[in-house]
């Protein structure tokens, strides 16, 4: 008797299930997919297409949250928008999740899973990198090196892995120049030099943390929260610490404001030395696509067991008038990947 009652009910509310609910729940991925980022889409095309059997992952990834105006750049573009071509066709990555975004106009150019929060390693290290030249008035002012700041685990100054040293660790005392761990941090991606800029600008890593946090919600991003200056994530508490493809190349985007960033990641290798000279190491950048594309900008790498391995890049097109920041995250064919992606974005868009 309840199976006919219950079938009978089925078919008395069919057509709102397949009509009134599903177009309802369209418009409300579109609206949420649409968000605007200083008055632009944020998509490169003009409707958002649902793929048969993947409603339910759309909604559930972009969540009325993604409805939030974020700020914009600020950064002085070209006043075009990327137009996605009618003949290209969708590319699919393997990575965990992926982002392709055009600077100017916050439109996103590709996107896979790109509002998954997940530990980034040390991309971390470009939020490091803002704070940094945004607090330090003199990058030739000293450093003196704390045991704090040098007992961090994995890459290090003269420690290109946590079991291979080919060059001279720093040593507590040590005096160096701000803008040396600037370089050994972002080249390097060296653990201690981020950890040891974060206590020379706020005292303890935790309070430069705080500032971390702080500027991402002054970004309006919602899915980020960090934990370390240096991307590391700490022991037991791993859930902690965690962004997305999407955030992660809204900081980047971000960081394209300060020149000092971008120029050092293009810096392929180099050295330092103490301040008192008697002390030399060795610097050499930890991107392999620098000088393999043309029209790069420059890049972060990032690598943690729990993270994977990941990647943050800086390009431009042809023309060199139009910025996309591109991200992977736990992605194990990340340069051929990156490569990929990059190759589909500039043949996929124009700007007009």
């Amino acid at each position: 008797m309840f199976n006919v009652i219950y079938t009978i009910l089925f078919f008395l509310f069919l057509p709102s299930l397949f009509s009134g609910n599903i177009s309802g729940e369209f418009n409300r991925i579109k609206n949420d997919v649409l968000a605007t980022t200083g008055g632009q889409k944020v998509l490169g095309e003009e409707e958002v297409r649902i793929v048969e059997g993947e409603s339910d992952g759309i909604a559930k990834d972009f969540e009325a949250t993604q409805r939030k105006e974020y700020s914009p750049f600020n950064l002085a573009g070209s006043g075009l928008v990327p137009k996605r071509k009618p003949s290209c066709t969708d590319l699919k990555m393997w990575a965990g999740s992926s982002v392709a975004i055009d600077v100017d106009s916050g439109t996103i150019l590709h996107y896979d899973d790109g509002r998954k929060q997940t530990q980034i390693a040390s991309l971390t290290k470009i939020m490091t990198a803002i704070l940094a030249v945004e607090n330090i008035k003199d990058f030739n002012e000293e450093v003196v090196m704390k045991r704090e700041g040098l007992n961090v685990a994995g890459t290090v100054v003269g420690c290109p892995t946590s079991v291979f040293c080919n060059g001279n660790r720093m040593y507590v005392g040590e005096k160096v120049r701000a803008i040396d761990l600037f370089k050994a941090m972002l080249l390097n991606s060296a653990n201690d030099a981020a950890t040891s800029l974060a206590i020379h600008i706020s005292g303890t890593p935790e309070k430069f943390v705080e500032k971390m946090n702080q500027r991402a919600k002054d970004l309006g991003l919602i899915d980020t929260h960090f934990c370390t200056p240096s991307g590391l994530e700490i022991d037991g508490r791993e859930n902690e610490c965690y962004s997305s493809a999407y955030d992660i190349a809204r900081i980047g985007a971000a960081s394209l404001k300060y020149d000092l960033i971008w120029d050092t990641m293009k810096i392929t290798e180099g050295q330092f030395y103490s301040t008192d000279g008697k002390y030399m190491h060795l610097l050499k950048n930890t991107d392999l696509l620098l000088g393999n594309i043309s029209n790069c900008l420059g890049g972060k790498t990032g690598f943690t067991p729990l993270a994977g391995k990941s990647l943050l890049m800086g390009s431009t097109d042809p023309t060199g008038k139009h910025k996309v920041i591109t991200v992977l995250l736990n992605d194990e064919k990340r340069w051929d990947n990156m490569k990929l992606l990059l190759n589909w974005v500039y043949n996929s868009y124009e700007w007009k």
